[in-house]
C-alpha cells in the first residue's frame, strides 16, 4: 500500500469521524441549556469565518490541476457569478440539514438520529433514478432493501414497546432529505471550482438560512419554549461549544475529505465515510451514556454492508488500476 493511499485513508477517516461526534457535542450543549438556534448560529458563523480566512490565504496556491479545462469545456466556460449563485442557493440545503438534524437530536437519542440521517443512502438512489429517468440497477435496489432492514433494527423500531417521538423522526428524515440535496449540489454544481472556494460559497448559503431560521423563530416563537430561553440568545455558546461545533462540523470534514477522497478513490472513500455511524453511536454511548443494544449494532452493520455493496464495483475497478 503506497504512502499516498495511506494518507487518503487517514484523511477520509478523520473527516467522517469528525462528523460522527457532532451530534454528541450538540446534545452536551443542550444539556447545559443552549438551544438549536444558538448551536447552529455559532457553528455556521464561526465555520464561515474560518473558511473565508482559509480561502483568503490560499489564493495563488491552488494545485496545478485547478482551473484546467478539457478541450470540450474550453469553448464553453461557465459564468462564475451564475455558479456562485447556484452554490449559495444549493448551500441552503446544507444549512437546513444542520437545523433539522439538531432539532431531531432534541427529541431522539443520538444513536437513532444518525441512522435517520443515513437514510440519505436510499434517498440519493431514488433522486438519481428520478434525474436520470431510469430504474436503478439490481445491486442498488438490494442495497436499499438492506438499508431499510438495517434501519428497523438500528432504531430498535421492532423490539422496543416505546414508540419514538414522531417530531424527532420527522426532523431526522427532513435532515436526510436536505443532506441528499446538499450532496447533489456538492457533486454536480461547479465541479471545476477549487474546493475551498466552492465550500465557502456553499457555507455562505447554509449560514444565511440558519440566520433566517433564528429570525423566524424569534418572530413567531413564544417567549419561552423548548427551543428558546427566557434570557434570549446566549452568546457564551460561541466560546464554550461554538468552536468545537465549527471545527467538527464545518471546518475539518470538508478539508479532510477534499484532501483524502482524491487519494483514496471514490469507491474506498465512500466506504470509509460510513465510519461516521459507529463513531456517532460510540461517542453517544461513552459521553451520553446512551444504551445501544446488540440488535441495533446488527442494524448498523447491515447499513454499512449496504454502503459497501453500493461502492464495491467502483472499489474493485480502483484496486485493479492500482495493481496493474
Amino acid at each position: 500500500m503506497n504512502r499516498d493511499l495511506v494518507k487518503g485513508i487517514l484523511f477520509v477517516t478523520g473527516g467522517a469521524a469528525s462528523y460522527g461526534v457532532l451530534a454528541t457535542i450538540v446534545r452536551l450543549a443542550y444539556n447545559e441549556g443552549y438551544t438549536t438556534a444558538e448551536a447552529t448560529v455559532s457553528q455556521y458563523t464561526i465555520g464561515l469565518l474560518v473558511m473565508g480566512l482559509l480561502l483568503l490565504f490560499s489564493r495563488g496556491k491552488q494545485p496545478p490541476h485547478a482551473g484546467k479545462q478539457t478541450p470540450l469545456q474550453a469553448g464553453k466556460q461557465p459564468d462564475e457569478r451564475s455558479l456562485i449563485l447556484r452554490l449559495v442557493t444549493g448551500g441552503t440545503a446544507y444549512g437546513l440539514t444542520g437545523v433539522c438534524y439538531y432539532m431531531s437530536v432534541r427529541y431522539l437519542p443520538v444513536s437513532i438520529c444518525v441512522i435517520l440521517l443515513m437514510q440519505t443512502i436510499w434517498m440519493g438512489i431514488v433522486l438519481d433514478a428520478f434525474l436520470e429517468k431510469k430504474m436503478p440497477p439490481p445491486d442498488k435496489i438490494i442495497a436499499v432493501l438492506i438499508v431499510l432492514a438495517g434501519t428497523l433494527l438500528a432504531t430498535n423500531a421492532i423490539g422496543s414497546p416505546a414508540k419514538p417521538d414522531l417530531r424527532g423522526v420527522g426532523w431526522g428524515l427532513a435532515a436526510a432529505l436536505t443532506y441528499t440535496i446538499s450532496l447533489l449540489v456538492a457533486n454536480r454544481v461547479a465541479t471545476e471550482m477549487p474546493a475551498r472556494k466552492k465550500s465557502f460559497w456553499i457555507l455562505t448559503g447554509g449560514t444565511a438560512v440558519v440566520l433566517l431560521f433564528v429570525l423566524l423563530q424569534t418572530a413567531f416563537a413564544s417567549p419561552v419554549s423548548d427551543t428558546q430561553t427566557a434570557s434570549g440568545f446566549q452568546f457564551s455558546i460561541f466560546m464554550k461549544w461554538g468552536l468545537l461545533l465549527a471545527l467538527f462540523g464545518t471546518v475539518l470534514p470538508p478539508l479532510l475529505l477534499n484532501l483524502g477522497m482524491p487519494r483514496a478513490g471514490m469507491g474506498l472513500g465512500s466506504i470509509l465515510i460510513s465510519i461516521e455511524i459507529p463513531v456517532s453511536v460510540s461517542s453517544a454511548w461513552l459521553l451520553l451514556d446512551e444504551q445501544v443494544l446488540i440488535m441495533q449494532w446488527t442494524g448498523i452493520v447491515l447499513i454499512i454492508a449496504a454502503i459497501i455493496l453500493l461502492n464495491f464495483r467502483t472499489l474493485r475497478q480502483e484496486l485493479t488500476l492500482l495493481t496493474d
